[in-house]
């Protein structure tokens, strides 16, 4: 089994009730490891740098703590954490305070910060949870020697603000991006993993390449800056091919625990994150799929092509095939055979389908006296006794003209015709149409019980 499918079906299996209990191992074990450790508060515990900190309880570990160049005091309360993967790292950073926002930018300058994501709004429940460190859409604001202009807003999501910073310091610009997520209450969870999701996805997008850390800062900069963090952690994980189906959420975050205090704060966050690697995986296992199965989804699309082009080719040569054929019912006089000087009329020229182009119709004017008889299929027809048994009746002839070497006449046989029957004399064209044609005349039988007349003769079988 995949090892990753593997990882999904066990994170599956954990109820809620485990993963409670995970996180109560979680707060246990932080105190430990603070102690076996040896972490230190004392650097923001000082009182020049207690009005710097926006919670009294929240301190950044001396040994993870941000340092700011030279000035009149180093101290931020942010703290950087290691990436998955060498040379990358975070900052997770509290929400500035009005007296901080210089150095909150002197931080975002010194370390050439590129991407910013804010987890939390500026007013929540009454109370103000981060200083707006930004300008108003187009305009611009300072904070100390720096600049800052808001350049364009997008909103790819009710949950989310993107804006374009510029920011300028001594003669030079630079530009940060910052993802703005609004959707996340403090101390609790968003209703459903995929706009955070989302949310990391387009961080990744606007970083590109870059190495620099990532600015990851909600209002005391540990709880949802903790989840924050630690799903991207795993998603680097990922795909670095350096996770295995025994992953263990609860080393991810006693790891980040080390590094930022109280990381991961609550324990409806702490299974917020199972969640959501359960829907990353499924994201991740997806698109393996399809990269997988992409060069048989093109063969099949070429194939598709294929018998498309062959289907509509085919469609267009019967349509011309059909067009070009010509059905009709002729019936001619029956005539001796063309005198020899009368010139043969010519075989029909085949097209390419081996059908006749053209027909000559024999009431046409200009038309040859040699009939031309297209294919007819005849109607079906179910008759009361087979043709054998039939009896046709033909024209009589009067006495003086009838010929002494013969007492019978030629009849047409529906068997060796059409159902179409041709009109042997014109002595019968007052049983046919003015024109003579005679199409699809029959002689009618005498009425009455008499004998028929010695002038009609009669062909058995």
């Amino acid at each position: 089994m995949d090892p990753l499918a593997s990882l999904l079906s066990s994170l599956k299996a954990k109820d809620p009730l485990s993963v409670a209990q995970e996180y109560s191992v979680v707060r246990s074990r932080t105190s430990s490891i603070k102690n076996e450790l040896g972490l230190t508060c004392e650097v923001g515990a000082l009182k020049e740098n207690i009005k710097k900190n926006r919670y009294k309880d929240i301190l950044p570990y001396d040994q993870t703590r941000v340092v700011l160049p030279d000035s009149d005091s180093d101290y931020i309360n942010a703290s950087f954490i290691q990436g998955a993967t060498e040379g990358c790292r975070y900052i997770a950073c509290q929400g500035p305070l009005s007296s901080t926002l210089t150095h909150f930018w002197t931080m975002i300058w010194q370390y050439n910060v590129k991407v910013i994501v804010m987890a939390s709004r500026e007013i929540e429940m009454g109370k103000r949870k981060c200083e707006c460190y930004w300008a108003a859409e187009h305009q611009e604001a300072s904070f100390g020697p720096f600049t800052v202009t808001t350049q364009g807003e997008t909103k790819p999501s009710g949950d989310m603000v993107i804006r374009t910073l510029r920011v300028s310091y001594l003669q030079e610009v630079r530009h940060v991006t910052q993802h703005h997520f609004l959707s996340w209450p403090d101390h609790d969870v968003p209703q459903e993993p995929f706009a955070v999701l989302d949310l990391l996805q387009g961080v990744r997008s606007s970083r590109g390449g870059d190495t620099s850390p990532l600015l990851v800062h909600c209002s005391a900069g540990c709880g949802r800056t903790g989840v924050i963090c630690a799903l991207d952690y795993i998603h680097d994980l990922l795909v670095t091919k350096q996770v295995t189906e025994d992953l263990s959420i609860l080393k991810v975050v006693l790891e980040l625990r080390q590094q930022r205090p109280s990381a991961v704060q609550t324990k409806e966050q702490y299974q917020f994150i199972f969640t959501a690697v359960c829907c990353m995986l499924e994201r991740l296992l997806q698109s393996c799929d399809q990269h997988l199965y992409s060069n048989l989804s093109q063969l099949k699309t070429t194939e598709r092509r294929v018998r498309a082009t062959k289907s509509a080719s085919s469609s267009s040569r019967l349509s011309l095939g059909t067009n070009m054929d010509t059905y009709a019912v002729v019936n001619k006089h029956r005539q001796p055979h063309p005198p020899a000087s009368s010139p043969a009329h010519p075989p029909p020229t085949p097209s390419s389908g081996g059908r006749p182009i053209t027909h000559l119709y024999d009431n046409e004017s200009g038309a040859s006296a040699t009939p031309i008889y297209s294919v007819v299929r005849p109607r079906s027809k179910a008759p009361s006794r087979p043709h054998s048994a039939m009896t046709f009746y033909d024209f009589p002839t009067p006495a003086n003209q009838r010929p002494a070497e013969t007492q019978e006449y030629q009849l047409v046989s529906a068997e060796q015709d059409s159902d179409y029957e041709d009109v042997s004399s014109s002595e019968a064209s007052g049983f046919s149409s003015p024109s003579g044609i005679g199409f699809n005349n029959r002689v009618e039988r005498p009425k009455g019980p008499r004998e028929p007349p010695a002038e009609w003769s009669r062909l058995e079988r």
